[in-house]
């Protein structure tokens, strides 16, 4: 769709939800709609049936994290609508402990999103039939898409040859490996790469 046909979408969907709607923008061809939390479920029961949007089709839902603001997350939904051949992003700004609602009674798909969010960035989607981690370990620390989570973890896994069994123990990052060479490869090379001597040549 061309900018002009989705700022209209925008403004129909901003003048039949009101109450709902607080803000939207079309930015490099998307267009974007931010909510209030609690309106969720309602508005997008209202993006599937609605005759001008049919969003029938929920593609994702992922997260962002912004640690230094007020409302530390955006929730955010993408959907499609193959009936009108447009996209749409929704995004819902979320406090830390806030209580998302869940929408797997309207996308039966975002049943899995949404627990991918919560085990991810810990956000809790109120109604959801089985919240539980997805992609982390059943004892896993921690949320690791959080920008405050460390880019080693708390724990490490390994199996343990001796014992048969897999092993979980604290991370024991050794000094060495925090010592960083930002030197590109070929800067400390100690060869010449086939063609390179050319260069060389030509400077002298």
């Amino acid at each position: 769709m061309s900018d002009d046909a989705l700022k209209e979408l925008g403004a129909q969907i901003e003048l039949k939800r009101p109450e709902q709607v607080t803000g939207w923008s079309v930015e490099h061809g998307e267009l974007s709609v931010e909510i209030r939390s609690s309106a969720l479920p309602g508005f997008i029961e209202f993006l599937k049936a609605d005759p001008a949007c049919q969003f029938s089709t929920l593609i994702d839902i992922t997260a962002v994290d912004w640690p230094e603001r007020e409302h530390r997350f955006d929730v955010v939904y993408h959907l499609l609508s193959m009936y009108q051949n447009h996209r749409i992003r929704v995004k819902c700004p979320v406090g830390e402990g806030e209580l998302v609602p869940s929408i797997t009674a309207i996308h039966h798909g975002a049943n899995w999103f949404e627990r991918e969010v919560f085990d991810l960035f810990g956000i809790i989607f109120t109604g959801h039939p089985d919240l539980r981690r997805i992609l982390t370990d059943y004892g896993f620390r921690g949320h690791p898409l959080r920008k405050d989570f460390p880019t080693t973890g708390y724990t490490e896994v390994r199996y343990d040859e001796a014992e048969k069994r897999v092993v979980y123990e604290p991370v024991n990052l050794v000094q060495e490996y925090r010592q960083f060479d930002f030197m590109s490869p070929w800067e400390g090379a100690k060869y010449v790469l086939p063609g390179d001597e050319k260069g060389e040549g030509d400077k002298g």
